[in-house]
């Protein structure tokens, strides 16, 4: 081969590399496959963007005053949230009730929402008077399903936004007994909505059963039942007479046992994630009223995992001794880390506690 084709061969060799570098310039890099993060909640475009859209009260919006198809309900034993006052209402589309059922929660139709009002007044001790709305909570059923969202009031208290993420509010009030108090509100994200409100993979409401709306109306002229009212009203069908009507104790009503009412608030204040189908179901802590399996119910159980949370002892109640009973040592505490329920309040509630440790110290003497 002459030195001048191997020259030629070479040149040709190079000019097709070149030539390839150029074409590789003009050809799009292939994207790297990357995972995908699924957002924890799906929102959909026909949310609402401000409470005054549904009509649900009339303006101003802050009175509460509800429109027509929207009435006010209450309960037995409500959940503590921070010392903050309620105003729950129940929407109902044209002609749909509720039907009655005597153990769980009311079956409401489609397009039924249950609105939750969170509110404090300036001064406890005039509680109908000067008061700031924080957020309004809204459980909306579709398609057979459960759908939760919260509003948060802007400081002029003329409207409320929806909001996905929570948010903290410094609030601050004056007590009972004229003392100047505050704390730092959280309202909730959704995912913590959905947590607290899970039975199995479905959401559902909590409040709204046959024993906690088992009481006296607060809207009726006389002292009618609840129930009954709803009934009369053609709110409420399929209702069965009150003899065979369950009904949980007030928690706070001192005519009434210790551990009654100590039952009470558990299942209002911890039974929503404390049963069989809740968040809490793998803790085997079951506080539901009618729990009768003295060890589900904590005494003398061991907590599934030791460690931060048990502070060290070794069962979730004591009979006798509460400052020894894990549920008392947790329910004390403001750590995140600690705290029962780790959703919804970040004070200790004094007069609950009150109520739990006396009833610990009677287990003792009912044994």
């Amino acid at each position: 081969m002459t030195h001048q084709r191997i020259l030629l061969i070479c040149l040709i060799f190079t000019c097709c590399l070149c030539c390839q570098d150029e074409a590789d310039k003009r050809i799009a890099p292939k994207a790297k496959k990357i995972a995908s993060v699924k957002p924890l909640i799906q929102h959909k475009n026909t949310e609402k963007e401000k409470l005054s859209d549904y009509g649900f009260f009339k303006l101003p919006l802050a009175n509460l005053e509800p429109t027509d198809q929207v009435v006010l309900y209450d309960l037995n034993t409500p959940l503590f949230s921070d010392y903050a006052f309620k105003k729950r209402f129940v929407y109902l589309p044209d002609s749909t009730k509720i039907s009655y059922k005597n153990k769980g929660v009311m079956d409401f139709e489609n397009g039924s929402v249950l609105i939750k009002n969170f509110y404090y007044p300036k001064d406890f001790r005039k509680p109908e008077q000067e008061k700031r709305i924080i957020e309004t909570r809204l459980l909306i059923k579709e398609n057979d399903a459960w759908k939760p969202l919260n509003y948060i009031w802007n400081e002029e208290q003329t409207e409320a936004i929806l909001n996905y993420v929570g948010k903290q509010e410094l609030v601050h009030w004056i007590d009972n007994e004229g003392t100047e108090r505050s704390v730092s509100y959280a309202v909730p994200n959704l995912n913590q909505c959905k947590n607290c409100h899970a039975k199995g993979k479905n959401i559902t409401p909590i409040g709204p059963t046959a024993a906690q709306w088992n009481k006296t109306y607060s809207l009726a002229l006389s002292d009618k039942n609840q129930l009954d009212y709803f009934y009369e009203k053609g709110i409420l069908e399929e209702l069965v007479e009150p003899a065979l009507r369950p009904k949980l104790p007030v928690w706070n009503d001192a005519l009434l046992p210790v551990d009654h009412r100590a039952k009470a608030y558990l299942d209002a204040n911890c039974a929503h994630c404390h049963n069989l189908e809740g968040s809490a179901k793998n803790s085997g802590l079951y506080l539901s009223y009618n729990q009768t399996d003295s060890r589900k119910r904590g005494i003398y159980k061991p907590p599934i995992a030791a460690g931060k949370g048990s502070g060290d002892f070794i069962y979730d109640i004591v009979p006798g001794h509460p400052e020894e009973s894990i549920l008392i040592y947790r329910m004390k505490s403001n750590d995140p880390s600690i705290r029962m329920p780790e959703i919804g309040r970040s004070v200790a509630h004094t007069e609950g506690l009150n109520l739990l440790e006396r009833y610990i110290k009677e287990l003792a003497q009912n044994k």
